[in-house]
Protein backbone atom coordinates (compact mmCIF):
# COMPACT_ATOMS: atom_id res chain seq x y z
CA UNK A 1 0.00 0.00 0.00
CA UNK A 2 0.98 3.61 -0.52
CA UNK A 3 0.92 5.73 2.71
CA UNK A 4 -1.59 7.78 1.52
CA UNK A 5 -2.89 4.19 1.64
CA UNK A 6 -5.39 5.02 4.36
CA UNK A 7 -6.54 8.11 2.47
CA UNK A 8 -6.70 6.17 -0.79
CA UNK A 9 -9.14 3.71 0.81
CA UNK A 10 -11.66 6.36 1.88
CA UNK A 11 -14.94 6.11 0.06
CA UNK A 12 -14.61 9.69 -1.16
CA UNK A 13 -11.41 8.55 -2.91
CA UNK A 14 -13.23 5.73 -4.72
CA UNK A 15 -14.80 7.61 -7.60
CA UNK A 16 -15.63 5.33 -10.53
CA UNK A 17 -14.42 7.62 -13.29
CA UNK A 18 -11.22 8.53 -11.40
CA UNK A 19 -10.51 4.81 -11.12
CA UNK A 20 -11.02 4.39 -14.86
CA UNK A 21 -8.35 7.02 -15.47
CA UNK A 22 -6.06 5.29 -12.95
CA UNK A 23 -6.56 2.01 -14.77
CA UNK A 24 -5.21 3.51 -18.01
CA UNK A 25 -2.13 4.83 -16.20
CA UNK A 26 -1.58 1.55 -14.32
CA UNK A 27 -1.13 -0.25 -17.66
CA UNK A 28 2.18 1.60 -18.02
CA UNK A 29 3.47 0.64 -14.54
CA UNK A 30 5.77 -2.26 -13.69
CA UNK A 31 3.96 -4.20 -10.93
CA UNK A 32 5.66 -5.96 -8.04
CA UNK A 33 3.53 -9.02 -8.65
CA UNK A 34 1.02 -10.38 -11.16
CA UNK A 35 -2.24 -11.99 -10.04
CA UNK A 36 -4.56 -13.75 -12.49
CA UNK A 37 -8.29 -13.38 -11.82
CA UNK A 38 -11.09 -15.04 -13.78
CA UNK A 39 -14.53 -13.43 -13.55
CA UNK A 40 -17.57 -15.61 -14.21
CA UNK A 41 -20.67 -13.44 -14.21
CA UNK A 42 -24.21 -13.04 -15.50
CA UNK A 43 -23.71 -9.33 -16.19
CA UNK A 44 -21.45 -7.31 -18.46
CA UNK A 45 -18.05 -7.23 -16.72
CA UNK A 46 -16.46 -4.55 -18.93
CA UNK A 47 -17.41 -1.80 -16.48
CA UNK A 48 -15.98 -3.68 -13.47
CA UNK A 49 -12.66 -5.05 -14.75
CA UNK A 50 -10.81 -1.70 -15.18
CA UNK A 51 -11.50 -0.51 -11.65
CA UNK A 52 -10.32 -3.84 -10.22
CA UNK A 53 -7.03 -3.29 -12.06
CA UNK A 54 -6.77 0.27 -10.72
CA UNK A 55 -7.44 -0.80 -7.14
CA UNK A 56 -4.83 -3.57 -7.32
CA UNK A 57 -2.32 -1.16 -8.89
CA UNK A 58 -2.63 1.02 -5.76
CA UNK A 59 -1.02 -1.93 -3.96
CA UNK A 60 1.68 -2.46 -6.59
CA UNK A 61 -0.10 -5.53 -7.98
CA UNK A 62 -0.74 -6.13 -11.66
CA UNK A 63 -4.10 -7.81 -12.24
CA UNK A 64 -4.58 -9.96 -15.34
CA UNK A 65 -8.29 -10.64 -15.84
CA UNK A 66 -10.09 -13.27 -17.85
CA UNK A 67 -13.63 -12.05 -18.47
CA UNK A 68 -15.85 -14.96 -19.43
CA UNK A 69 -18.56 -14.33 -21.98
CA UNK A 70 -21.80 -12.84 -20.69
CA UNK A 71 -23.84 -15.32 -18.62
CA UNK A 72 -21.65 -18.32 -19.53
CA UNK A 73 -20.84 -19.50 -16.00
CA UNK A 74 -22.05 -23.10 -16.39
CA UNK A 75 -20.42 -23.58 -19.79
CA UNK A 76 -17.03 -22.28 -18.60
CA UNK A 77 -17.04 -24.45 -15.48
CA UNK A 78 -18.38 -27.69 -16.96
CA UNK A 79 -16.21 -27.75 -20.11
CA UNK A 80 -12.72 -28.99 -19.11
CA UNK A 81 -11.26 -27.39 -22.26
CA UNK A 82 -12.79 -23.95 -21.64
CA UNK A 83 -10.76 -20.76 -21.67
CA UNK A 84 -11.26 -20.55 -17.90
CA UNK A 85 -8.95 -23.50 -17.29
CA UNK A 86 -6.52 -22.51 -20.05
CA UNK A 87 -6.09 -19.15 -18.30
CA UNK A 88 -4.86 -20.93 -15.12
CA UNK A 89 -6.24 -18.31 -12.74
CA UNK A 90 -5.05 -17.79 -9.19
CA UNK A 91 -8.58 -16.70 -8.24
CA UNK A 92 -12.02 -17.29 -9.74
CA UNK A 93 -14.83 -14.90 -8.83
CA UNK A 94 -18.43 -16.02 -9.40
CA UNK A 95 -20.67 -12.96 -9.36
CA UNK A 96 -24.39 -13.19 -10.06
CA UNK A 97 -27.04 -10.49 -10.04
CA UNK A 98 -30.41 -10.12 -8.39
CA UNK A 99 -31.88 -9.00 -11.71
CA UNK A 100 -31.05 -12.30 -13.43
CA UNK A 101 -32.01 -14.37 -10.40
CA UNK A 102 -35.32 -12.57 -10.02
CA UNK A 103 -36.23 -13.50 -13.60
CA UNK A 104 -35.48 -17.17 -12.86
CA UNK A 105 -37.69 -17.03 -9.75
CA UNK A 106 -40.54 -15.52 -11.77
CA UNK A 107 -40.17 -18.25 -14.40
CA UNK A 108 -39.98 -21.13 -11.92
CA UNK A 109 -42.94 -23.48 -11.98
CA UNK A 110 -42.63 -24.01 -8.23
CA UNK A 111 -40.73 -21.86 -5.77
CA UNK A 112 -40.82 -24.37 -2.94
CA UNK A 113 -37.25 -25.68 -3.23
CA UNK A 114 -35.80 -22.88 -5.37
CA UNK A 115 -33.18 -21.64 -2.87
CA UNK A 116 -32.06 -25.15 -1.94
CA UNK A 117 -31.76 -26.21 -5.59
CA UNK A 118 -29.83 -23.04 -6.53
CA UNK A 119 -27.42 -23.62 -3.63
CA UNK A 120 -26.80 -27.23 -4.71
CA UNK A 121 -26.08 -26.05 -8.24
CA UNK A 122 -23.49 -23.54 -7.02
CA UNK A 123 -21.83 -26.15 -4.81
CA UNK A 124 -21.58 -28.44 -7.85
CA UNK A 125 -19.87 -25.64 -9.79
CA UNK A 126 -17.43 -25.13 -6.93
CA UNK A 127 -16.60 -28.84 -6.94
CA UNK A 128 -16.00 -28.88 -10.69
CA UNK A 129 -13.61 -25.94 -10.44
CA UNK A 130 -11.77 -27.54 -7.50
CA UNK A 131 -11.30 -30.74 -9.52
CA UNK A 132 -9.73 -28.93 -12.47
CA UNK A 133 -7.97 -25.93 -10.97
CA UNK A 134 -5.96 -24.97 -7.90
CA UNK A 135 -7.56 -21.50 -7.96
CA UNK A 136 -9.10 -19.99 -4.86
CA UNK A 137 -12.82 -19.36 -5.39
CA UNK A 138 -14.62 -16.15 -4.40
CA UNK A 139 -18.41 -16.45 -4.42
CA UNK A 140 -20.47 -13.27 -4.27
CA UNK A 141 -23.79 -13.23 -2.43
CA UNK A 142 -26.98 -11.84 -3.96
CA UNK A 143 -28.33 -8.39 -3.11
CA UNK A 144 -31.79 -8.35 -1.59
CA UNK A 145 -34.12 -6.44 -3.93
CA UNK A 146 -35.04 -2.86 -3.15
CA UNK A 147 -38.72 -3.54 -3.90
CA UNK A 148 -40.89 -5.73 -1.66
CA UNK A 149 -44.27 -6.98 -2.87
CA UNK A 150 -45.34 -7.72 0.72
CA UNK A 151 -43.66 -4.76 2.41
CA UNK A 152 -42.31 -5.69 5.83
CA UNK A 153 -44.33 -8.89 5.71
CA UNK A 154 -42.07 -10.15 2.88
CA UNK A 155 -39.70 -11.94 5.24
CA UNK A 156 -42.58 -13.99 6.66
CA UNK A 157 -43.69 -15.29 3.28
CA UNK A 158 -41.50 -18.35 2.56
CA UNK A 159 -41.70 -18.12 -1.22
CA UNK A 160 -41.56 -14.37 -1.74
CA UNK A 161 -38.68 -13.10 -3.89
CA UNK A 162 -36.98 -11.44 -0.91
CA UNK A 163 -37.29 -14.53 1.29
CA UNK A 164 -35.94 -16.83 -1.42
CA UNK A 165 -32.91 -14.61 -2.02
CA UNK A 166 -32.26 -14.35 1.74
CA UNK A 167 -32.49 -18.16 2.04
CA UNK A 168 -30.17 -18.58 -0.93
CA UNK A 169 -27.58 -16.29 0.68
CA UNK A 170 -27.77 -18.28 3.89
CA UNK A 171 -27.36 -21.50 1.91
CA UNK A 172 -24.31 -20.14 0.08
CA UNK A 173 -22.66 -19.06 3.33
CA UNK A 174 -23.36 -22.38 5.06
CA UNK A 175 -21.97 -24.30 2.08
CA UNK A 176 -18.88 -22.09 1.91
CA UNK A 177 -18.14 -22.89 5.56
CA UNK A 178 -17.87 -26.53 4.57
CA UNK A 179 -15.89 -25.95 1.37
CA UNK A 180 -12.13 -25.62 1.59
CA UNK A 181 -11.67 -23.46 -1.48
CA UNK A 182 -14.48 -20.88 -1.27
CA UNK A 183 -14.34 -17.36 0.11
CA UNK A 184 -17.37 -15.05 0.34
CA UNK A 185 -17.73 -11.57 -1.10
CA UNK A 186 -20.75 -10.29 0.79
CA UNK A 187 -22.34 -8.19 -1.93
CA UNK A 188 -25.55 -7.82 0.03
CA UNK A 189 -23.65 -6.18 2.90
CA UNK A 190 -21.90 -3.83 0.45
CA UNK A 191 -25.24 -2.86 -1.11
CA UNK A 192 -26.80 -2.30 2.32
CA UNK A 193 -23.83 -0.12 3.27
CA UNK A 194 -24.29 1.95 0.11
CA UNK A 195 -28.09 1.86 0.33
CA UNK A 196 -30.07 -0.52 -1.85
CA UNK A 197 -31.75 2.30 -3.77
CA UNK A 198 -28.28 3.62 -4.62
CA UNK A 199 -26.97 0.17 -5.49
CA UNK A 200 -29.51 -0.71 -8.16
CA UNK A 201 -29.58 1.35 -11.35
CA UNK A 202 -32.39 -0.11 -13.45
CA UNK A 203 -31.72 2.19 -16.39
CA UNK A 204 -28.04 1.19 -16.47
CA UNK A 205 -29.01 -2.48 -16.22
CA UNK A 206 -31.39 -2.22 -19.19
CA UNK A 207 -28.84 -0.27 -21.26
CA UNK A 208 -25.64 -2.22 -20.52
CA UNK A 209 -26.30 -5.03 -18.02
CA UNK A 210 -23.92 -3.40 -15.51
CA UNK A 211 -23.54 -4.97 -12.05
CA UNK A 212 -24.78 -1.89 -10.20
CA UNK A 213 -24.68 1.90 -10.28
CA UNK A 214 -21.37 3.58 -11.07
CA UNK A 215 -21.44 5.22 -7.62
CA UNK A 216 -21.66 1.85 -5.86
CA UNK A 217 -19.33 -0.18 -8.10
CA UNK A 218 -16.06 1.03 -6.47
CA UNK A 219 -17.32 -0.29 -3.12
CA UNK A 220 -17.77 -3.72 -4.64
CA UNK A 221 -14.43 -3.46 -6.44
CA UNK A 222 -12.63 -2.59 -3.23
CA UNK A 223 -14.27 -5.49 -1.39
CA UNK A 224 -13.34 -8.03 -4.07
CA UNK A 225 -9.74 -6.81 -4.38
CA UNK A 226 -9.40 -6.75 -0.58
CA UNK A 227 -10.32 -10.43 -0.46
CA UNK A 228 -7.85 -11.32 -3.21
CA UNK A 229 -5.02 -9.29 -1.67
CA UNK A 230 -5.70 -10.70 1.80
CA UNK A 231 -5.61 -14.23 0.38
CA UNK A 232 -2.31 -13.26 -1.23
CA UNK A 233 -0.83 -12.33 2.14
CA UNK A 234 -1.47 -8.57 2.30
CA UNK A 235 -3.24 -8.13 5.60
CA UNK A 236 -3.12 -5.98 8.71
CA UNK A 237 -1.44 -7.92 11.53
CA UNK A 238 -1.01 -5.28 14.24
CA UNK A 239 -2.80 -2.19 15.55
CA UNK A 240 -0.44 0.19 17.40
CA UNK A 241 -2.44 2.34 19.79
CA UNK A 242 -1.99 5.70 21.40
CA UNK A 243 -3.68 6.00 24.83
CA UNK A 244 -4.68 9.53 25.93
CA UNK A 245 -7.49 10.73 23.69
CA UNK A 246 -7.56 7.44 21.79
CA UNK A 247 -8.51 4.75 24.32
CA UNK A 248 -9.93 7.19 26.89
CA UNK A 249 -10.73 10.87 27.19
CA UNK A 250 -8.28 13.11 28.99
CA UNK A 251 -4.66 12.63 30.05
CA UNK A 252 -3.94 9.93 32.59
CA UNK A 253 -0.74 11.60 33.81
CA UNK A 254 -2.49 14.93 34.48
CA UNK A 255 -6.09 13.99 35.25
CA UNK A 256 -5.53 10.81 37.24
CA UNK A 257 -7.48 7.55 37.18
CA UNK A 258 -10.74 9.02 38.52
CA UNK A 259 -10.96 11.88 36.01
CA UNK A 260 -10.26 10.28 32.65
CA UNK A 261 -13.43 9.93 30.56
CA UNK A 262 -14.30 6.25 30.26
CA UNK A 263 -17.72 4.74 30.88
CA UNK A 264 -21.23 6.14 30.68
CA UNK A 265 -20.50 9.85 31.27
CA UNK A 266 -19.75 12.41 28.53
CA UNK A 267 -17.92 10.79 25.62
CA UNK A 268 -16.65 7.94 27.79
CA UNK A 269 -19.15 5.53 26.24
CA UNK A 270 -17.63 6.09 22.80
CA UNK A 271 -14.21 5.03 24.09
CA UNK A 272 -15.73 1.91 25.67
CA UNK A 273 -17.36 0.93 22.36
CA UNK A 274 -14.09 1.55 20.54
CA UNK A 275 -12.23 -0.70 22.97
CA UNK A 276 -14.82 -3.44 22.47
CA UNK A 277 -14.10 -3.35 18.74
CA UNK A 278 -10.35 -3.52 19.37
CA UNK A 279 -10.92 -6.52 21.64
CA UNK A 280 -12.84 -8.21 18.80
CA UNK A 281 -9.84 -7.59 16.53
CA UNK A 282 -7.59 -9.17 19.14
CA UNK A 283 -9.89 -12.21 19.39
CA UNK A 284 -9.64 -12.79 15.64
CA UNK A 285 -5.84 -12.64 15.72
CA UNK A 286 -4.89 -8.98 15.22
CA UNK A 287 -1.99 -8.05 17.53
CA UNK A 288 -2.58 -5.03 19.77
CA UNK A 289 0.40 -2.88 20.78
CA UNK A 290 0.67 0.36 22.77
CA UNK A 291 2.97 3.23 21.82
CA UNK A 292 2.32 6.05 24.26
CA UNK A 293 4.13 9.19 25.38
CA UNK A 294 3.69 8.58 29.09
CA UNK A 295 5.33 7.31 32.22
CA UNK A 296 4.88 3.55 32.07
CA UNK A 297 3.25 3.26 35.51
CA UNK A 298 0.73 5.98 34.59
CA UNK A 299 -0.04 4.32 31.24
CA UNK A 300 -0.66 0.94 32.85
CA UNK A 301 -2.95 2.25 35.58
CA UNK A 302 -6.25 2.27 33.61
CA UNK A 303 -5.55 -1.23 32.26
CA UNK A 304 -5.01 -2.49 35.78
CA UNK A 305 -7.53 -0.56 37.87
CA UNK A 306 -10.20 1.34 35.92
CA UNK A 307 -13.56 -0.49 36.24
CA UNK A 308 -14.76 0.59 32.76
CA UNK A 309 -11.60 -0.37 30.91
CA UNK A 310 -12.45 -3.10 28.38
CA UNK A 311 -8.88 -3.83 27.31
CA UNK A 312 -6.63 -5.34 29.96
CA UNK A 313 -2.86 -5.46 30.20
CA UNK A 314 -2.81 -9.08 29.02
CA UNK A 315 -4.57 -8.06 25.78
CA UNK A 316 -1.57 -5.98 24.72
CA UNK A 317 1.26 -7.94 23.09
CA UNK A 318 3.84 -5.11 23.24
CA UNK A 319 3.41 -2.24 25.69
CA UNK A 320 5.72 0.77 25.13
CA UNK A 321 5.25 3.92 27.20
CA UNK A 322 8.11 6.43 27.22
CA UNK A 323 8.98 9.88 25.89
CA UNK A 324 10.65 8.75 22.66
CA UNK A 325 9.10 9.66 19.31
CA UNK A 326 6.40 7.28 18.20
CA UNK A 327 8.03 6.39 14.90
CA UNK A 328 10.99 4.90 16.78
CA UNK A 329 8.64 3.08 19.15
CA UNK A 330 6.74 1.60 16.22
CA UNK A 331 10.11 0.42 14.87
CA UNK A 332 10.62 -1.38 18.19
CA UNK A 333 7.16 -2.97 17.92
CA UNK A 334 7.94 -4.10 14.40
CA UNK A 335 11.30 -5.56 15.47
CA UNK A 336 9.80 -7.52 18.38
CA UNK A 337 6.87 -8.84 16.31
CA UNK A 338 8.97 -9.41 13.18
CA UNK A 339 6.31 -8.12 10.80
CA UNK A 340 6.33 -5.61 7.96
CA UNK A 341 5.55 -1.93 8.47
CA UNK A 342 2.81 -2.21 5.88
CA UNK A 343 0.94 -4.66 8.12
CA UNK A 344 0.75 -2.14 11.00
CA UNK A 345 -2.11 0.32 11.55
CA UNK A 346 -1.30 3.26 13.83
CA UNK A 347 -4.23 4.91 15.64
CA UNK A 348 -3.63 8.24 17.36
CA UNK A 349 -5.94 11.20 17.99
CA UNK A 350 -3.04 13.68 17.70
CA UNK A 351 -2.53 15.02 14.14
CA UNK A 352 1.13 15.83 14.88
CA UNK A 353 1.90 12.22 15.83
CA UNK A 354 0.02 10.92 12.79
CA UNK A 355 1.96 13.27 10.52
CA UNK A 356 5.28 12.27 12.07
CA UNK A 357 4.67 8.55 11.54
CA UNK A 358 3.44 9.11 7.98
CA UNK A 359 6.60 11.07 7.23
CA UNK A 360 9.12 8.73 8.86
CA UNK A 361 7.37 5.39 8.26
CA UNK A 362 5.46 5.80 5.00
CA UNK A 363 4.51 2.11 4.81
CA UNK A 364 2.59 2.21 8.11
CA UNK A 365 -1.17 2.67 7.65
CA UNK A 366 -2.20 5.88 9.48
CA UNK A 367 -5.93 6.67 9.35
CA UNK A 368 -7.07 10.24 9.89
CA UNK A 369 -9.06 9.87 13.12
CA UNK A 370 -11.84 12.46 13.67
CA UNK A 371 -11.95 14.74 16.72
CA UNK A 372 -15.16 13.11 17.94
CA UNK A 373 -14.42 9.63 19.44
CA UNK A 374 -17.98 8.53 18.66
CA UNK A 375 -16.92 8.58 14.99
CA UNK A 376 -13.83 6.38 15.43
CA UNK A 377 -15.68 3.16 14.58
CA UNK A 378 -17.47 4.52 11.51
CA UNK A 379 -14.18 5.98 10.26
CA UNK A 380 -12.44 2.61 10.47
CA UNK A 381 -15.46 0.88 8.93
CA UNK A 382 -15.25 3.33 6.02
CA UNK A 383 -11.63 2.28 5.41
CA UNK A 384 -12.31 -1.49 5.61
CA UNK A 385 -8.77 -2.23 6.79
CA UNK A 386 -9.23 -5.58 8.48
CA UNK A 387 -10.03 -8.04 5.69
CA UNK A 388 -9.09 -11.65 6.35
CA UNK A 389 -9.57 -14.92 4.49
CA UNK A 390 -9.02 -17.36 7.32
CA UNK A 391 -9.58 -17.94 11.00
CA UNK A 392 -8.35 -20.67 13.30
CA UNK A 393 -8.40 -21.36 17.02
CA UNK A 394 -4.72 -20.42 17.11
CA UNK A 395 -5.68 -16.78 16.43
CA UNK A 396 -7.10 -16.45 19.93
CA UNK A 397 -3.71 -17.42 21.37
CA UNK A 398 -1.73 -15.02 19.20
CA UNK A 399 -1.34 -12.26 21.81
CA UNK A 400 -0.04 -14.73 24.39
CA UNK A 401 2.50 -15.97 21.86
CA UNK A 402 3.74 -12.48 21.12
CA UNK A 403 3.90 -11.60 24.81
CA UNK A 404 6.11 -14.67 25.16
CA UNK A 405 8.20 -13.37 22.27
CA UNK A 406 8.65 -10.05 24.07
CA UNK A 407 9.84 -11.99 27.13
CA UNK A 408 12.34 -13.90 24.95
CA UNK A 409 13.54 -10.61 23.51
CA UNK A 410 14.14 -9.27 27.01
CA UNK A 411 15.93 -12.47 28.11
CA UNK A 412 18.27 -12.38 25.11
CA UNK A 413 19.79 -9.15 26.45
CA UNK A 414 21.08 -11.08 29.48
CA UNK A 415 23.35 -13.35 27.41
CA UNK A 416 26.65 -12.48 25.82
CA UNK A 417 26.47 -15.16 23.12
CA UNK A 418 23.59 -16.52 21.05
CA UNK A 419 24.32 -20.22 21.71
CA UNK A 420 23.95 -19.83 25.47
CA UNK A 421 20.68 -17.98 24.97
CA UNK A 422 19.28 -20.66 22.63
CA UNK A 423 20.27 -23.45 25.02
CA UNK A 424 18.49 -21.61 27.85
CA UNK A 425 15.21 -21.63 25.89
CA UNK A 426 14.95 -25.45 26.10
CA UNK A 427 13.27 -25.75 22.70
CA UNK A 428 11.41 -28.81 21.42
CA UNK A 429 9.91 -29.33 17.97
CA UNK A 430 6.85 -31.32 16.95
CA UNK A 431 6.79 -32.39 13.30
CA UNK A 432 3.60 -33.78 11.77
CA UNK A 433 1.97 -34.51 8.44
CA UNK A 434 -0.79 -32.11 7.33
CA UNK A 435 -4.07 -32.97 9.03
CA UNK A 436 -7.70 -31.85 8.75
CA UNK A 437 -7.36 -30.36 12.23
CA UNK A 438 -4.40 -28.19 11.26
CA UNK A 439 -5.61 -27.16 7.79
CA UNK A 440 -7.07 -23.77 8.82
CA UNK A 441 -3.78 -22.76 10.45
CA UNK A 442 -1.74 -24.18 7.55
CA UNK A 443 -3.67 -22.14 4.98
CA UNK A 444 -3.52 -19.08 7.21
CA UNK A 445 0.26 -19.31 7.57
CA UNK A 446 0.60 -19.72 3.81
CA UNK A 447 -1.47 -16.59 3.23
CA UNK A 448 0.23 -14.45 5.85
CA UNK A 449 3.88 -15.43 5.48
CA UNK A 450 5.63 -13.04 3.13
CA UNK A 451 9.19 -12.55 4.37
CA UNK A 452 10.48 -16.08 5.11
CA UNK A 453 8.68 -17.63 2.16
CA UNK A 454 10.78 -18.99 -0.68
CA UNK A 455 8.11 -19.12 -3.38
CA UNK A 456 5.00 -17.42 -1.87
CA UNK A 457 2.70 -20.03 -3.34
CA UNK A 458 -0.75 -19.57 -1.80
CA UNK A 459 -2.30 -23.04 -1.68
CA UNK A 460 -6.01 -23.08 -0.86
CA UNK A 461 -7.48 -25.47 1.69
CA UNK A 462 -8.73 -27.77 -1.06
CA UNK A 463 -5.31 -27.75 -2.76
CA UNK A 464 -3.68 -28.69 0.57
CA UNK A 465 -6.18 -31.52 0.97
CA UNK A 466 -5.19 -32.87 -2.46
CA UNK A 467 -1.50 -32.71 -1.54
CA UNK A 468 -2.19 -34.56 1.72
CA UNK A 469 -3.57 -37.50 -0.26
CA UNK A 470 -0.95 -37.47 -3.02
CA UNK A 471 1.62 -40.25 -2.41
CA UNK A 472 4.25 -38.26 -4.31
CA UNK A 473 4.21 -35.46 -1.74
CA UNK A 474 5.38 -35.12 1.84
CA UNK A 475 3.43 -32.36 3.58
CA UNK A 476 4.94 -31.38 6.92
CA UNK A 477 4.17 -28.91 9.67
CA UNK A 478 6.53 -27.89 12.45
CA UNK A 479 5.43 -26.59 15.86
CA UNK A 480 7.86 -25.15 18.41
CA UNK A 481 7.75 -24.96 22.20
CA UNK A 482 10.19 -23.52 24.71
CA UNK A 483 10.27 -22.60 28.38
CA UNK A 484 8.17 -19.48 27.75
CA UNK A 485 5.32 -21.32 26.07
CA UNK A 486 3.99 -22.79 22.84
CA UNK A 487 4.68 -20.86 19.63
CA UNK A 488 2.29 -23.15 17.79
CA UNK A 489 2.60 -24.11 14.14
CA UNK A 490 5.52 -22.08 12.83
CA UNK A 491 6.67 -23.70 9.59
CA UNK A 492 5.32 -25.51 6.54
CA UNK A 493 7.36 -27.72 4.24
CA UNK A 494 5.98 -29.40 1.11
CA UNK A 495 8.27 -31.92 -0.57
CA UNK A 496 7.75 -33.64 -3.92
CA UNK A 497 9.39 -37.03 -3.73
CA UNK A 498 11.09 -38.37 -6.87
CA UNK A 499 14.66 -39.22 -7.86
CA UNK A 500 15.41 -35.83 -6.35
CA UNK A 501 13.51 -34.42 -3.36
CA UNK A 502 12.00 -31.16 -4.60
CA UNK A 503 11.23 -28.48 -1.99
CA UNK A 504 7.91 -27.29 -3.40
CA UNK A 505 7.25 -24.93 -0.48
CA UNK A 506 9.24 -23.85 2.56
CA UNK A 507 7.95 -21.04 4.73
CA UNK A 508 8.35 -20.05 8.34
CA UNK A 509 6.92 -17.54 10.77
CA UNK A 510 9.37 -14.70 11.35
CA UNK A 511 8.63 -14.99 15.07
CA UNK A 512 11.12 -17.86 15.28
CA UNK A 513 13.95 -16.48 13.17
CA UNK A 514 17.51 -17.16 14.32
CA UNK A 515 16.57 -20.00 16.66
CA UNK A 516 17.97 -22.78 14.49
CA UNK A 517 14.66 -23.82 12.92
CA UNK A 518 16.13 -23.51 9.41
CA UNK A 519 19.01 -25.88 10.23
CA UNK A 520 16.65 -28.30 11.98
CA UNK A 521 14.34 -28.35 8.95
CA UNK A 522 17.09 -28.76 6.36
CA UNK A 523 18.65 -31.60 8.35
CA UNK A 524 15.24 -33.29 8.33
CA UNK A 525 14.78 -32.81 4.58
CA UNK A 526 18.12 -34.41 3.78
CA UNK A 527 17.47 -37.25 6.23
CA UNK A 528 14.17 -37.97 4.43
CA UNK A 529 16.02 -37.89 1.11
CA UNK A 530 18.56 -40.41 2.44
CA UNK A 531 15.82 -42.71 3.74
CA UNK A 532 14.10 -42.71 0.33
CA UNK A 533 17.32 -43.19 -1.63
CA UNK A 534 17.05 -39.84 -3.44
CA UNK A 535 20.29 -38.58 -4.92
CA UNK A 536 19.76 -34.83 -4.45
CA UNK A 537 17.57 -32.06 -3.02
CA UNK A 538 16.30 -29.30 -5.30
CA UNK A 539 14.70 -25.99 -4.30
CA UNK A 540 13.57 -22.74 -5.93
CA UNK A 541 13.57 -19.13 -4.86
CA UNK A 542 11.06 -16.76 -6.46
CA UNK A 543 11.83 -13.15 -5.47
CA UNK A 544 9.06 -10.82 -4.29
CA UNK A 545 9.21 -7.31 -2.81
CA UNK A 546 9.03 -8.82 0.69
CA UNK A 547 11.07 -12.04 0.74
CA UNK A 548 14.56 -10.62 0.20
CA UNK A 549 15.66 -12.05 3.57
CA UNK A 550 15.72 -15.56 2.05
CA UNK A 551 17.49 -14.61 -1.18
CA UNK A 552 20.63 -16.44 -0.02
CA UNK A 553 18.82 -19.27 1.77
CA UNK A 554 19.95 -22.08 -0.53
CA UNK A 555 23.55 -20.93 -1.12
CA UNK A 556 23.83 -20.52 2.65
CA UNK A 557 23.39 -24.30 2.96
CA UNK A 558 25.85 -25.02 0.15
CA UNK A 559 23.39 -25.51 -2.72
CA UNK A 560 24.61 -24.74 -6.25
CA UNK A 561 22.52 -22.64 -8.61
CA UNK A 562 21.47 -24.60 -11.71
CA UNK A 563 19.01 -22.24 -13.39
CA UNK A 564 17.78 -18.63 -13.39
CA UNK A 565 14.79 -17.34 -15.37
CA UNK A 566 14.25 -13.90 -16.87
CA UNK A 567 11.91 -13.12 -13.95
CA UNK A 568 14.67 -13.81 -11.42
CA UNK A 569 13.46 -17.23 -10.23
CA UNK A 570 16.45 -19.38 -9.32
CA UNK A 571 16.72 -23.16 -8.96
CA UNK A 572 19.25 -24.76 -6.62
CA UNK A 573 20.55 -28.32 -6.17
CA UNK A 574 22.67 -30.22 -3.66
CA UNK A 575 23.73 -33.86 -3.61
CA UNK A 576 22.51 -35.78 -0.58
CA UNK A 577 25.97 -37.21 0.11
CA UNK A 578 27.51 -33.72 0.10
CA UNK A 579 25.30 -32.41 2.91
CA UNK A 580 26.58 -32.44 6.49
CA UNK A 581 23.94 -31.97 9.21
CA UNK A 582 24.14 -28.55 10.83
CA UNK A 583 24.19 -27.99 14.61
CA UNK A 584 21.17 -26.51 16.42
CA UNK A 585 19.75 -26.40 19.94
CA UNK A 586 16.32 -27.86 19.27
CA UNK A 587 15.40 -31.24 20.72
CA UNK A 588 15.22 -33.70 17.83
CA UNK A 589 12.36 -35.87 16.64
CA UNK A 590 12.59 -39.49 15.43
CA UNK A 591 12.25 -39.02 11.67
CA UNK A 592 11.11 -42.58 11.07
CA UNK A 593 7.88 -41.90 12.97
CA UNK A 594 6.68 -39.41 10.34
CA UNK A 595 4.47 -41.62 8.18
CA UNK A 596 3.68 -40.83 4.56
CA UNK A 597 0.10 -41.87 5.24
CA UNK A 598 -1.96 -38.76 6.20
CA UNK A 599 -4.52 -40.90 7.97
Amino acid sequence: MISSQAAARRLDQLDYFDLLREAKKSAEMTPNKIIRLAILADFSTQSLAPILKALCARHGVGLEIYEAAFDSIDIEVIDPTSELYKFKPHYVAIIMTTQQLRGKIYAAGSRKDFAESATRHLVELWSRIAERSSAQLVQATFVLPAERAFGNYEVKVPHSVGAIIADLNHGIIDAARQAGNVLICDTDFIAAEAGRQKWFDDRLWILSKALCSFDAMPRFGRSLTDIILAADGRAVKCVALDLDGTLWGGTIGDDGLESIRLGELDDGEAFVEFQHFLLELKRRGIILAVVSKNERHHALLPFQKHPDMVLKEEDIAVFIANWENKADNIKTVRRILNIGFDSIVFLDDNPFERGLVRELLPDVIVPELPDDPSLFLSTLADLALFETTSYSQADENRVAQYRQEAARHELSNEFSDIDSYLVSLDMTMKVERFSEFNLPRIVQLMQRSNQFNLTTRRYSESACTKLMCDPDYYTLTMSLKDKFGDSGLISIIILKMSDAVVIDEFLMSCRVLKRGVEAFAMNAIFELARQRGSHSVVGSYLPTPKNGMVRDFYPGFGFARVEETLHGETTWRMDVEAYSPLPHHINSWPLGEISNDPS
